[in-house]
């Protein structure tokens, strides 16, 4: 029997974003849906979301609208979680009341998180020395010139360090935001925001840890249907020929038309959705390695820890541990 670990939501679920001149809009929005919009169908203690302003007054946006943000720079030490959605000015650091305050929360233990461009807001801070971070592609030689001490990682979405959280362009601040989410409220949570935003819960972004890899399903109903019988016998020792016949084609013939459907092979397909699973299952149960490996469909814990890293850049035991309160 599987005993679910029920969603706790964060201990400080007081989130913080930051508003300042020429903010991005988009980045800012992505923050306030997130975490700002209130979420009773889902049944758990929501976030309190809450806007900070940089500079003390009403901030210009660009597409010329203006921002007057409730709160100061006072509030930021005692959040449970600081957004930083993108940054004004790449070139120069950020006013220092602003730095001070973002290393007096992450100090007192709140997560600190930028979307985009974001991320020069806290690398200024020196938090991200030795560690990595991601931002736009459009900006990874900027910021690997300006703090060379940072370990930027260009092809991932985001980044999770566990307080210290960076995400790519401006989009990939959803996926993190998820994440966030998953973190702390589990994946039925997650799902459910992600359905309601009429976003996918999961995005392919490269092999960065907790990114699953799910592939879009073309047009071809015989593929579709065979992947959806798939994804209910993942604990069985699927093979081409297994799926080959369910599809009722040839293994020559499924092989081919999989490929443009997917995107990848049969044996890939199966590993990331196994991985997934096993993920899942590390989210939700109490069961042991040995047993997701089996439900999972990937044998051994060997082989699951094997997949596992590869997939995520992360170990099981690990990952799990990020969802236990």
């Amino acid at each position: 029997m599987i005993t679910k670990i029920p969603p706790m939501g964060p201990e400080n679920r007081s989130v913080v974003a930051l508003v300042y001149d020429n903010l991005c809009v988009f980045e800012f929005a992505v923050a306030a849906e997130l975490f700002g919009l209130e979420r009773p169908e889902l049944g758990v203690d929501w976030y309190d979301f809450q806007v900070v302003s940089v500079d003390g007054r009403p901030s210009a946006t660009l597409g010329g609208l203006t921002v007057q943000a409730p709160h100061d720079l006072d509030l930021i030490p005692s959040a449970g979680t600081v957004i930083v959605p993108g940054w004004r000015d790449r070139s120069q650091p950020p006013p220092a009341a602003v730095v001070e305050a973002l290393v007096a929360a992450h100090r007192n233990g709140a997560r600190l998180v930028s979307i985009c461009s974001g991320v020069f807001a806290l690398a200024a801070t020196g938090l991200l020395d030795g560690k990595a971070a991601t931002t736009h592609w459009r900006y990874v030689d900027e910021l690997r010139e300006q703090y060379p001490r940072i370990d930027v990682q260009p092809d991932i979405l985001y980044v999770d360090n566990g307080s210290l959280l960076t995400s790519a362009g401006s989009a990939a601040g959803i996926d993190l935001g998820l994440h966030l989410i998953r973190r702390d409220y589990g994946s039925d949570i997650a799902n459910e925001v992600a359905r309601r935003m009429v976003v996918p819960a999961h995005r392919d972004g490269g092999q960065a840890q907790f990114i699953p890899q799910p592939v879009a399903i073309g047009e071809d109903s015989s593929i579709g249907s065979t992947l959806d019988w798939a994804l209910e016998q993942l604990a069985d020792p699927l093979t081409v020929k297994s799926l080959a016949r369910h599809a009722q084609m040839s293994e020559r013939t499924f092989a081919r038309r999989f490929a443009q459907s997917t995107g990848t092979t049969p044996h890939r397909w199966l590993t990331r959705h196994r991985v997934e699973r096993a993920r899942e299952l590390l989210e939700s149960s109490s069961l042991g390695i040995d047993q997701i490996a089996d439900q999972a469909g990937l044998g051994s814990a060997a082989n699951l820890r094997h997949h596992f890293e590869r997939e995520l850049r992360t170990t099981p035991s690990h990952y799990r541990r990020s969802f236990q309160k």
